[in-house]
């Protein structure tokens, strides 16, 4: 029996972006002027970043929007925009057949796994690409919870090829208890016990991280101005948890796989805790050893400066090089 609510899909939105947008994201997330091939529209590699595509989404639930929201709402992001976007006015209600009505204002963000099976150009000019939305479905967890699970895919609209996919778990808190099924057990992925890291990646924000970050098209006030936060519990502005995300993506990019976005297939980290402006954050990073096709299994989790897990169950597929290429 599936999932209440399962292949339930949202109406596909246009996405676009511009080689600005990729050189934006670049240097949001920490890559280094040794990367050209990410930092310079004239480099023989100029690439995108494998895991940009996230940018291009829509989020259905998380912790960021916990006071605001009180249905099931997708949040745009980019999409096709260029200019500063009213991030509370781009919440739309939506409903998922066979799920009761819950209560998002209790949301926290779960985890993304994202898929790269092709890489994005570094402009979709000339091209329609969209994000295609759907539930995998929605498990009811009793007491502690609801979990609500949905992938989103970046498609070629006239080739209908996938360029990427992104699972993404939202868990609304104390909201469970409405008689769906309970769905899989969560698979845990911790690094190895009694090994040092093979390498580790440190990034020092700063005040000023989040004002970057955001200009790719997450404008939430949440990470701009002190007031919201507040008034969640947080003390003042949080850093969006995708950089985190994708700053970590990047260190093992960097550390392990020679910076080659080639080498990246999948990608994926729980958030564990919020990140506050001024945080240094560092990954910590293992080679498991297993290779399939390739593509070895990496292990990761990113602490704080106080030693406070921000991203956990952190699982990675590259093929590692042992050097740092650098193209």
């Amino acid at each position: 029996m599936s999932a209440p609510g399962a292949g339930h899909e949202f109406p596909a939105k246009e996405v676009s972006w511009q080689k600005r947008d990729v050189l934006l994201f670049a240097n949001s997330i920490g890559v280094k002027a040794d990367e050209l091939h990410f930092l310079y529209e004239l480099h023989p590699s100029f690439s995108v970043f494998p895991t940009y595509s996230l940018i291009l989404r829509m989020l259905s639930a998380s912790r960021d929007f916990r006071a605001i929201a009180l249905t099931p709402k997708p949040i745009a992001f980019k999409l096709t925009d260029q200019e500063v976007t009213d991030f509370y006015a781009r919440q739309k209600a939506v409903h998922i057949p066979g799920v009761p009505d819950l209560d998002h204002r209790h949301a926290v963000d779960g985890q993304r796994k994202i898929t790269i099976l092709k890489p994005l150009p570094t402009t979709s000019a000339g091209r329609k690409f969209e994000l295609r939305n759907k539930v995998i479905g929605v498990y009811d967890k009793g007491k502690p919870g609801t979990v609500i699970e949905t992938e989103q895919s970046i498609v070629d609209k006239e080739s209908g090829e996938v360029y990427t996919k992104v699972v993404s778990s939202g868990f609304l808190v104390g909201q469970g208890g409405w008689g769906g099924p309970k769905g899989p057990s969560t698979v845990n992925y911790p690094p190895p016990e009694g090994k040092a890291p093979d390498a580790t990646h440190v990034v020092q924000s700063n005040l000023e991280t989040a004002h970057l970050y955001r200009l790719n098209g997450d404008y939430n006030p949440l990470h701009a101005t002190p007031e919201p936060g507040q008034k969640m519990g947080f003390g003042g502005v949080i850093i969006h948890g995708l950089f985190s995300w994708n700053s970590a993506a990047h260190g093992i990019l960097r550390e392990l796989g020679g910076s080659n976005p080639a080498n990246m297939k999948e990608f994926q980290a729980r958030f564990a805790s919020p990140v506050r402006p001024g945080d240094k954050l560092t990954t910590e990073i293992w080679r498991m050893g297993n290779v399939q096709d390739g593509y070895e299994e990496i292990r990761f989790v990113t602490k704080n400066d106080k030693g406070r897990v921000v991203l956990s169950n952190g699982r990675c597929l590259l093929k590692a090089t042992g050097v740092k290429s650098k193209l």
